[in-house]
């Protein structure tokens, strides 16, 4: 993440203005000692600009820029410690000045605490100061800021991607045909006995040569629909797990969830019963699985009772994987597309249609960059992306003279050079985003915004001043979908209250690469040669390596443990004592019992995230100590108590909340005039939301789901103007109508969804009031027998989702029922599940 040092250094240079003339800092001494550390990055900042053009060819520098980049993030850190007093400064003042308030969030000593502040800001300063006196310093020149090929890109925010479609695929029609025609021969002539009657084509090629693409292309063929019973598509990717894969196979052949609690013997013996005398497609995509024993297991249940010509295509980077897994005699092994395929797939993304004849020069710089890409689909479709409707033409010539390509030719060396310039192409902003998503685990599908937004978040990425003063969560999500158009992230959909989507593993790779080392993951295989420079770690398992990887570490901002086993407090103790500057902790499907007291101590804490963690029963109150946190997710499903004083998290925006409490406390979740997000969700004993509403004010998003006790009427409730942008109501069964309080949101409500609320009655006449309502989705209210009168007046509606409401979807009928005319305005009428 060299090329992040002069972006670092700017937002670093204007934060040490703003604070050098804070109060807090004439209190401690150092306004003096901020203003040299000013002055000295600006002298190195002149530079980099420079530096970041010339390190492509120089080894040294990079390492330099590295090295640069570090003590940046160690400032970073230190002027943290300002904003955070500042914060402790204002619960304290906004709690009163009792003895109980001061003694909680009091400092053991004050005079020794800035003394520490004092020392490390001059030996940052020393550390800049030899990096400035270096040889590698004395050779770069002073350029000031100017626009460059990455800073352009945002010009044309508006510039869509939807030429980019999947179905559109290039240069693949021969290999389409030949898998085609595998799935049309009736039986298997390679193999013998009962497994004739299944034939396992496997498609192999290295990763980004669109092997899912094509299976996808092969699967939705016309002559593949019309000659299957039953068509499956299963995701497998590293973890081939013969419970999992049965269950999720069996929910793709019956077309529904699998409830849990299932042993694998009932699992199985419903499979065979849905595959049974069934001609079926299956797609197992993305295996990695070199056990013979684990794919016997499963393919000796697929045969059972298969239908002759029953078919399984599989893709895989392996080849052993292919040769333990298929049956046809061979496999099919994918190529990189030709010159003129790659042509054209550079042309359809680069050029707007016939424009490629408009701008000839620039249609031949794209035949020099297209060479470059080696017939990689990825590549190509990476970077005409990073090109389209772009017309200067030293854009062009500076992706086509990049010596970037150069780099890191080993191993998927001639991948990541073209995904690397793609990266080294964006705007500083999205590099930050991009590069931060180095903690996401590889071969994971269905990540989703609002958990890599709060994560953006937590790293200070986001900045509101540059976009019109939005809020955090609205530019995260600007910066996501700039991402998304440049094709860095894939199968992205709009699951209306967030975006899922995947990563692709090649652009992990791309991150892994710019992160140069800041993450690390310990897992069984240990962690040799680690860097004391690491800054994000993931625990996959906690073995004996643990503890001496943890005392080589002392930077660390986040760390991220999953279904690990024997997790405990001394663990965590040994986190907290040692990662002083920690952002963000989580902790999913742990086996710890509790979270230390010491927790209290990380104030610069940002996201606390704890899931699927059944042994925590209650939170330690000193986590109210942490004000710089801002979001808090907690789904632990045995938490009896949340700690008393809740209000003090005065940051906090997002809250996501799991409990079996009846009631929240008073002073607690209420006051909270800060939150942005709150979620309820299997909260089965919550009776009433809290009762004091000042949370409500900056409330924009409300999901409830699964409160079966609770009311959501509130008592002598004054209607006051509220913020909510979308609520989202799912399985409350004693709501018999939407409450007044709701008719708050009439100006702001863009979204709203019921569903499972059996006992919903009406929909109130007041809801035709709500002009800014775009999406209304109702499913499974059974009692909901009409809509409002006037629907009409909701003109910014444009998608109305009814689904398992007999009565209304009757009334609804297009052009038929009696409430059809209610509707008719809205483009987008459906009758479909979610």
């Amino acid at each position: 993440m060299a090329e992040l040092a002069f972006p670092l250094a700017a937002k670093l240079i204007e934060r040490l203005s703003s604070i050098a003339s804070e109060e807090i800092c004439l209190a401690w001494c150092v306004q003096a000692d901020l203003q040299k550390l000013g002055r000295t990055m600006s002298t190195i900042r002149d530079v980099l600009l420079d530096a970041e053009e010339k390190q492509a060819r120089n080894s040294g520098l990079r390492s330099w820029l590295r090295q640069l980049k570090d003590v940046f993030l160690d400032a970073e850190d230190l002027l943290d410690e300002f904003e955070c007093e500042a914060l402790r400064r204002q619960v304290v003042r906004g709690s009163g000045t009792t003895r109980k308030v001061r003694r909680f969030f009091s400092r053991s000593n004050p005079v020794a605490f800035r003394l520490r502040v004092g020392h490390e800001i001059k030996d940052i300063r020393q550390q800049l100061q030899e990096l400035k006196d270096d040889k590698n310093f004395a050779d770069l020149r002073t350029v000031h800021h100017h626009p460059r090929l990455g800073d352009h890109v945002r010009e044309n925010r508006n510039t869509t991607h939807s030429f980019v479609r999947a179905s559109e695929v290039i240069g693949r029609e021969t290999e389409k045909n030949e898998i085609v025609d595998l799935l049309m021969v009736q039986g298997d002539d390679h193999q013998g006995g009962v497994n004739r009657n299944l034939s396992i084509i496997p498609i192999v090629g290295l990763g980004g040569l669109g092997k899912t693409t094509l299976a996808k292309l092969v699967y939705n063929d016309e002559r593949v629909v019309g000659s299957f019973e039953l068509r499956m598509w299963q995701y497998v990717s590293v973890d081939f797990d013969v419970t999992r894969l049965t269950k999720e196979i069996l929910g793709s052949a019956l077309g529904t969830q699998i409830s849990e609690g299932l042993s694998l013997d009932q699992l199985q013996a419903q499979l065979r019963d849905a595959l049974k005398d069934k001609k079926f497609l299956l797609v197992l995509d993305d295996v990695w699985n070199e056990d013979r024993i684990k794919w016997s297991e499963l393919r000796d249940l697929l045969i059972e009772g298969a239908k002759i010509g029953s078919k399984i295509v599989v893709t895989t980077r392996n080849i052993s994987v292919a040769s333990i897994m298929g049956t046809v005699g061979t496999y099919i092994n994918l190529e990189v597309l030709s010159f003129e395929d790659s042509l054209s797939l550079f042309v359809k993304c680069a050029f707007e249609e016939g424009q490629e004849r408009q701008h000839p020069s620039l249609y031949e710089m794209g035949k020099d960059i297209v060479k470059k890409c080696g017939g990689v689909p990825l590549a190509v479709k990476t970077l005409g992306s990073q090109l389209y409707s772009k017309t200067d033409e030293r854009r062009w010539k500076l992706i086509r003279d990049s010596e970037i390509w150069e780099l890191e030719q080993e191993g998927d060396g001639h991948i990541l050079p073209a995904l690397r310039l793609s990266y080294t192409q964006l705007p500083s902003h999205l590099k930050q985003c991009l590069a931060s998503c180095s903690i996401l685990p590889k071969n994971y599908i269905g990540f989703n915004t609002m958990d890599l937004i709060s994560d953006w978040m937590a790293h200070g990425i986001l900045e509101s001043r540059d976009h019109g003063n939005m809020e955090l969560e609205d530019v995260g999500e600007l910066y996501f979908k700039e991402l998304r158009e440049r094709s860095f992230f894939q199968n992205v959909k709009d699951c209306t209250f967030c975006y899922t989507f995947d990563m692709h593993d090649l652009i992990h790779d791309l991150v892994q690469s710019v992160a140069q080392g800041e993450s690390l993951t310990v897992d069984s295989a240990g962690t040799k040669g680690v860097s004391e420079n690491v800054r994000h770690l993931t625990f996959l398992e906690v073995g004996q390596n643990v503890s001496t990887t943890l005392q080589k570490l002392n930077k660390v901002r986040t760390i991220q443990v999953r279904s690990c086993e024997n997790i405990d407090e001394s663990f965590l103790s040994t986190c907290i004592s040692r990662f002083k500057y920690l952002r963000l902790l989580k902790l999913t499907n742990a086996s710890c019992n509790l979270l230390p007291g010491s927790i209290g101590s990380l104030k610069h804490l940002r996201s606390l995230h704890l899931a699927r963690n059944e042994r925590i029963t209650a939170l330690p109150n000193s986590i109210c100590k942490l004000q710089s946190l801002q979001t808090l997710f907690i789904r632990c499903v045995n938490l009896e108590e949340f700690p008393r004083d809740m209000r003090k998290l005065i940051s906090l925006r997002r809250l996501v909340i799991t409990t079996k409490q009846s009631s929240f406390p008073e002073n607690g979740v209420g006051c909270l005039t800060s939150l942005r997000y709150l979620f309820l969700g299997e909260c089965h004993n919550l009776t009433c939301l809290p009762r004091d509403t000042s949370y409500l004010a900056s409330l924009h998003t409300l999901m409830i789901i699964s409160c079966k006790q609770l009311d959501l009427v509130m008592k002598n409730y004054q209607v006051i103007p509220l913020r909510l942008q979308k609520l989202g109501i799912v399985e409350v069964p004693r709501m018999v109508a939407l409450p007044e309080w709701f008719q708050g949101c009439t100006n702001t409500l863009r979204v709203l969804i019921i569903g499972d609320c059996e006992n919903l009655e009406a929909l109130p006449r007041w809801l035709t009031s709500f002009t800014s309502l775009r999406r209304l989705i109702l499913e499974s209210c059974p009692k909901l027998l009409s809509l409002p009168d006037e629907m009409h007046r909701l003109t910014a509606l444009t998608k109305v989702r009814i689904a398992d409401c007999p009565d209304l979807e009757r009334r609804c009928q297009r052009n038929t029922g009696e409430d059809w005319p209610k509707i008719s305005h809205v483009p987008n009428v459906s009758f479909e599940g979610l």
